[in-house]
Order: structure tokens, then C-alpha cells, then sequence
């Protein structure tokens, strides 16, 4: 097949079959799974907890709230979600055994268990019922995804009526002046740099940060999701706009 075929995607910049990205984005994480969390300390200066924390008090979680955390393995963001739910409960879904085992490992440090379920599985074909989760959260995964409006599609699928997708993920810098420059030199030299020296892999985390580029900015990805039938799409940015949340309801 063509990569430059209407079946083709983007992997970082490259161009590859849709059927290939899923095992591609396997393998980058499985590469980088012992790492992940010292990764991301590094590379935002600690920064992606703030982001994290952001995305949880615009979520505002409530008593009793079931919440599916997609592309979750580590469980960052679904255990910020149970502390702050009193008798919720959360279902991370990730497409990579060795960081549900990371999220797993931390939880039962936590204490969390049996609020938490791990859940191998593809964000495109999720194995839930219509209308089972209160809220539905996306960090830093919807990028990944082969297909994504299919995988926003089953995200509305799975929401309750009046449930919220909520999504944390890298977008466009919004930065004036030098800024920028320095930006794209952190993020295309530094980054990868960094990646090799702790993870060993500085490939996976150039991959990373093509990824950022290729994805849709702000108002183009506000567009896809309420394409995909969410209603009330806003979105904020941090950070300059290295990264936004979106957020869409299902009405």
C-alpha cells in the first residue's frame, strides 16, 4: 500500500499505513514505559502536573462519578480524579500492557484499589456499553490514535447523556517574539537528547515530538469534536499553548 494513500496516517512525520500506527505507537511506549513518569518530569520541568491538576478542577469531580481515563496507563490523571470523588470510581483504558503495569505498580501504592480498573484495550473499539461513564479524559493520547475521529466517536458513545470529554493534550504555541525559536530548538534538540540519556531511547521521543506537530491546533480540533457530535466545545490553553483542553459534552 501507498503511504501516500487515503488509507495512510501520520506517524510522527512520516506517512504509514492506518493498520501499522497502532503497533508502532506500541512499541514507543513499551520502549519508554520504565521511564514515562521521569520523562515527563524532565522534559516540562515538572510542569505536566500543574497541566494535569488543570484538567481535573475543569472537570470538577462529583460524588459518585464513574470516569473512563483513555491512553491512561500510568494512572496520573485517574488518581487525581478519585481524590477528588468522593465514592467514584475510575477505568483507565490503554493499548499498552507495560504502562497499565506502571499505573498499576503506583496505585496499589496509593491505596486505590478497588476504585480503579485496568483495562487493556484500543480507544477505538472500547468494550463498554452506550452510556455507561460520567465523564470520559484523554492526556496526551488522542495524538496516537490511528483514526481520530473514530476514537473521539466512541468516546461520545460510551458518555452518559450529559456526560463531558475532556481532553489534555499538546497543541499549538501561541508564544510571540524569540520565543518560539527557542520552543522548536528545546523541543526538536533538547527533548530527544534528554530521552536518550534517561530512557535510552532517543527515537521514541522525537516521534513524541513530531507527533505534537502534526496534530490538529486549537480551533481545528475544537472543530473535529464537535463533529463528532459534542456540543458546548470550548477549550483553554496553558502554557503559551503548548498544550490545551478541550472540553465537549454530550447533549
Amino acid at each position: 500500500m501507498s503511504p501516500t494513500s487515503r488509507n495512510s496516517t501520520h506517524f510522527g512525520f512520516s506517512s504509514v499505513p492506518e493498520e501499522e500506527k497502532l503497533d508502532l505507537v506500541q512499541n514507543v511506549f513499551s520502549s519508554v514505559s520504565n521511564k514515562y513518569d521521569i520523562m515527563n518530569d524532565a522534559m516540562s520541568l515538572g510542569i505536566h502536573r500543574l497541566w494535569k491538576d488543570a484538567l481535573v478542577d475543569w472537570l470538577a469531580p462529583r460524588e459518585r462519578q464513574e470516569l473512563l481515563d483513555l491512553a491512561g496507563g500510568t494512572g496520573d490523571i485517574a488518581s487525581r480524579f478519585l481524590k477528588r470523588s468522593n465514592n467514584g470510581r475510575a477505568v483507565v483504558l490503554d493499548i499498552n500492557e507495560s504502562m497499565l503495569e506502571s499505573g498499576r505498580s503506583r496505585a496499589s501504592g496509593q491505596r486505590m484499589q478497588g476504585r480503579i480498573e485496568w483495562i487493556l484495550g484500543n480507544a477505538e473499539m472500547m468494550p463498554f456499553a452506550t452510556g455507561r461513564f460520567d465523564a470520559c479524559t484523554i492526556g496526551f493520547g488522542a495524538r496516537n490514535f490511528a483514526h481520530l475521529k473514530k476514537g473521539l466517536m466512541e468516546c461520545r458513545r460510551v458518555l452518559k447523556t450529559g456526560g463531558r470529554l475532556l481532553v489534555l493534550e499538546f497543541s499549538q504555541f501561541t508564544g510571540r517574539g524569540g520565543l518560539k525559536p527557542l520552543y522548536d530548538a528545546y523541543s526538536f534538540r533538547v527533548i530527544p537528547k534528554i530521552g536518550e540519556i534517561i530512557a535510552n531511547d532517543g527515537d521514541s521521543y522525537r516521534y513524541l515530538v513530531e507527533s505534537i506537530r502534526k496534530f490538529p491546533d486549537q480551533d481545528e480540533f475544537a472543530a473535529i469534536i464537535r463533529d463528532c457530535g459534542f456540543g458546548n466545545v470550548k477549550y483553554r490553553n496553558l502554557s503559551f499553548g503548548i498544550v490545551a483542553i478541550h472540553s465537549g459534552w454530550k447533549i
